[in-house]
């Protein structure tokens, strides 16, 4: 493993992870961003995991517990899974498509189990529908929050991949699968 560009990547999502700390509108979050970052650029496939939902954990314990949070951190795994995709080959194409997806799994995941588990809307089809519609307002902020902080934690890297070249991807075909 590079450690040059381990220690860049780290600290890039330490510092997207410290960007949590300051007061943001519901579901303007960088967690998103950080768990496809991290799905993309780390060589490791745990630490892919165990990176954002970690930030997750840290962000959950100053902000509070809840019941939502297997929704929760189950989507950005399966967003990390989303950066496993990006490894092969990283484009604006891919990352925006990468960053929408995570927001729509965030957003479906999540609500779902808001209608599953809080007991605010009736258990049925319509029920679910209700929640689902209920919850687009806090869509447009995730969607948001994973293009701008992608954008920043990938286009970021780019830059830097390009000014400094023993940042340059080193995987090799059996780290991608």
């Amino acid at each position: 493993m590079n450690t040059s560009r381990f220690g860049v990547v780290a600290t890039m999502i330490l510092a997207a992870t410290a960007i949590q700390a300051i007061p943001h509108p519901f579901n303007f979050s960088s967690i998103g961003a950080i768990a496809l970052f991290a799905g993309a650029q780390l060589n490791d496939k745990r630490l892919s995991f165990s990176v954002p939902l970690t930030a997750m954990f840290l962000s959950d314990l100053v902000s509070g517990l809840h019941l939502l949070m297997p929704f929760v951190y189950g989507s950005f795994a399966l967003t990390v899974c989303l950066g496993f995709w990006l490894r092969r080959e990283r484009n604006v194409w891919r990352i925006t498509t990468a960053g929408v997806a995570g927001a729509v799994l965030f957003f479906l995941i999540t609500n779902f189990g808001v209608w599953a588990l809080l007991g605010t809307y009736p258990q049925t089809p319509s029920g679910l529908l209700t929640c689902y519609i209920a919850g687009l307002p806090y869509f447009q902020n995730t969607l948001i929050s994973n293009l701008v902080y992608s954008t920043l934690l990938f286009g970021g890297f780019a830059l830097a991949e390009q000014r400094f070249t023993q940042l340059r991807n080193p995987y090799t075909l059996s780290d991608a699968v």
